[in-house]
């Protein structure tokens, strides 16, 4: 019984840890609808150049948005996003991480 209740509990964690720990998906929503749309489309769906970023990995997410934040560049638009990241807190990074890993059409 007690390992049938641990294998529900690992069960669990892993399926809901990319979202239910990584942010608010409303404030996520409400932050990406400043600027991000502009160059990565409605829901993070990509436009011309710039990728789709919906339905993305949390970690991955927050990972690519701490190292532009950090000044990091990773990729032909690389400047003007280590511009749009610098000013993230860390609690944006994980609301936009989860919006975006939300959006799933």
């Amino acid at each position: 019984m007690k390992s049938h209740i641990i294998i529900l509990a690992n069960l669990l964690f892993f399926t809901f840890s990319n979202t239910a720990y990584s942010g608010d998906i409303n404030a996520g929503e409400a932050r990406y609808s400043q600027n991000c749309g502009n160059c990565h489309g409605p829901a993070g769906m990509g436009l011309a150049s710039y990728p789709k970023i919906a339905g993305k990995e949390v970690a991955y997410l927050k990972d690519r948005l701490n190292t532009y934040r950090a000044g990091t560049k990773i990729g032909p638009n690389s400047s003007l996003m280590i511009m749009m990241a610098m000013p993230l807190t860390d609690d944006e990074i994980a609301n936009l991480a989860a919006y975006l890993n939300a959006q799933t059409k």
